[in-house]
């Protein structure tokens, strides 16, 4: 990917490129919670570090921080140190993005990253993205956990397509929903993650180890909850059918970690209760295929159901293996992470659904389970107990008016079997306008992925989670990038200057992603690149503002100057004015015996009469303020 960067001021215009993060769902589209965060995303953080010192609400917890020269550097003296400042505010949905750049490195293993939820101390445990300057090694970036014992837990590593290295702005981004999360490296997505620890009160933060790393155009901005319909640009989910069915034995707790291990966002498991009321995680309705046992599973008691041997019908490394309760599956979900499309299985009543709703609550786990069944009365009653639980309809064949029954039921998803859709396509665009997602099932094919792909399915209930996590990152690499917004930064004069008039500053704004730029000082048109002349502004303040075009659309940036009466600025309109020897002579002898009042009262008699009259009314206003000061 090309990049270029513009500094008017030395007249070089380049451009970066950063694909948007977030893509906002249609208008009533179908999101974990009703939207209560704005539709178009609050800024928390916006911040280019333009000023002399660290930023209001940023608090260093360790290492060396500092603002010059138009960045934030961070400094970590060794490998044992991790420097870190936080700020911004605790947010479940949110996107940090900055511009990074490795100025020194003490080996190409170090990092930065970018702190997900940090205590705003910087103690520990952490969430971070992790981003070394070797990027293009296997684990050049990271998604990792610094634990409450100050040891690490690495949930995923990836590498990125090209090398930060050192000297090089890179932009990166990570956009975190809840527990799952998306890096960015230079506008591509390289991987996800559903294992990102929270906490109650963590904030925003920017880690350095064992390097010295500038940051410039910080921003947070909370996001609205996760929508299910696949953002443009954006992969598929990928659901893991039973858990890693192909390589695993079903609906077991190893089979969830192997497909969480592989890339599955989602786990599909099936839920049915045993004879005492008990919620298991059982797809047939006898445990006669799956286990050592025999019988209807509502036919026996959780004692007898826990001592079933589920796993060395798959293979005789897996015997011993147990059938997981509801309850430890959404155990193991929470502490390992990952989420749950949780179908329920066969026929249930009302009070037996009041089970699995009140499992799913006393865990903790409302906010991570999907719950999905053929069964109409069995999403009617989630609805009627748990309004917060988002609902899926599985259907085997199409039925006559999709859409009109996800309003009636109040579904977030449609969930056909791939045969039918195939019979009807059209049908995923017609419930997207209706904000309801698709996902499909059971589908192993990579055919049959792109197809689904192309006609916008949002995402894929599979046996081979592992396969279909790499074939949609092959699919992402191959996706052109689309253009960046521009940025645009006005670095002279400095934010709230006070100049005099003996002073010419350079007009200068740094940009990226733009074509063309337009700066104006109090609405008239300037010259990026060349000094201001102040000797023809009126005392007080100024404003400049700059706007960039490019391919990604327009920005704007404005900078204001203060210019003020001083005895030097005095002196060089004096000395500028035209005026001729003996007038100049008169003015200066005034100025050097600080008569301010007897120059304003003689230069306002002279205005016209041999001294140019725009230039005498600045000498009378300067001098009048000097006198009054």
């Amino acid at each position: 990917m090309s990049r270029r960067s513009i500094r008017v001021a030395s007249a070089l215009l380049t451009a970066a490129v950063l694909v948007p993060l977030f893509t906002a769902p249609p208008a009533g589209a179908g999101t974990k919670s009703s939207g209560s965060a704005p539709a178009d995303g609050r800024v928390v953080v916006s911040e280019d570090f333009s000023g002399n010192s660290l930023p209001a609400g940023f608090r260093p917890a360790e290492g060396t921080w500092e603002v010059k020269n138009g960045r934030l550097y961070g400094t970590s003296a060794d490998s044992n140190q991790q420097s870190r400042i936080t700020f911004g505010e605790h947010l479940n949905d949110f996107r940090i993005e900055v511009t990074a750049r490795f100025e020194s490195v003490k080996d190409s293993a170090r990092w930065t990253a970018m702190g997900l939820d940090v205590p705003a101390n910087g103690s520990v445990p952490w969430s971070i993205a992790t981003m070394r300057s070797g990027t293009t090694a296997s684990n050049g970036l990271e998604f990792a956990q610094r634990t409450p014992t100050g040891t690490w837990n690495v949930t995923d590593t990836a590498a990125a397509a090209s090398a930060a290295g050192t000297g090089r702005d890179v932009r990166i981004a990570v956009e975190v929903h809840g527990t799952k999360a998306r890096w960015f490296f230079d506008g591509r997505e390289a991987m996800r993650t559903t294992r990102v620890a929270r906490s109650a009160e963590g904030v925003e933060a920017l880690v350095v180890n064992g390097s010295t790393v500038s940051f410039d155009d910080l921003k947070v901005t909370e996001l609205p909850s996760e929508s299910w319909i696949r953002p443009a640009g954006s992969p598929m989910t990928v659901i893991a059918h039973r858990g890693a069915s192909s390589a695993a034995p079903e609906n077991t707790l190893v089979s969830d970690e192997v497909a969480r291990r592989g890339g599955a966002e989602y786990i599909e498991n099936d839920v049915q209760p045993s004879k005492d009321g008990v919620p298991y995680v059982l797809h047939d309705s006898t445990v006669d295929r799956t286990t050592d046992g025999k019988g209807a599973v509502r036919n026996l008691t959780s004692a007898q159901l826990d001592a079933l041997d589920a796993g060395s019908w798959f293979g005789p490394s897996y015997t011993g293996t147990r059938i997981p309760t509801l309850a430890a599956q959404l155990d193991d979900l929470r502490s390992r992470g990952g989420n749950l499309l949780l179908e329920i299985k066969g026929a249930h009543t009302r009070d037996e659904v009041a089970t699995i709703v009140k499992t799913i609550r006393d865990h903790g786990m409302t906010d991570r389970v999907f719950v999905q069944s053929f069964e109409v009365d069995a999403l009617k009653y989630t609805r009627e107990l748990a309004p917060e639980l988002p609902l899926g309809l599985l259907r085997g064949s199409l039925d006559a008016d999709p859409v009109a029954l996800s309003k009636e039921l109040g579904l977030a998803s449609y969930n056909p079997s791939d045969d039918a859709l195939s019979k009807r396509p059209g049908v995923v665009a017609d419930l997207h306008r209706a904000g309801v997602a698709v996902m499909v099932w059971t589908v192993d094919s990579p055919a049959r992925w792109q197809a689904l792909e192309a006609g916008g399915v949002d995402g894929i209930i599979t046996n081979r989670p592992a396969e279909l996590a790499g074939w949609n990152a092959a699919q992402q690499q191959d996706r052109p990038t689309p253009p960046a917004a521009p940025t645009v930064t006005i670095t002279s004069p400095v934010a709230s200057a006070s100049l005099d008039r003996s002073q010419t500053p350079v007009a200068a704004v740094q940009a990226t992603g733009a074509d063309k730029v337009t700066l104006t000082l109090d609405g008239d048109a300037v010259t990026p690149g060349k000094p201001l002349d102040l000797t023809a502004l009126a005392a007080g303040k100024h404003t400049l503002r700059a706007e960039v075009t490019g391919p990604g659309g327009t920005a704007h940036a404005t900078s204001t100057f203060t210019v003020r009466a001083t005895p030097t600025g005095l002196a060089h309109l004096v000395l500028t004015s035209g005026a001729d020897a003996n007038r100049v002579a008169t003015m200066t002898t005034m100025l050097g015996h600080r008569h301010y009042s007897q120059l304003a009262n003689w230069a306002a008699h002279q205005s016209g009469n041999g001294l140019d009259a725009a230039r005498a009314a600045l000498i009378v206003a300067e001098a009048r303020a000097l006198a009054a000061g």
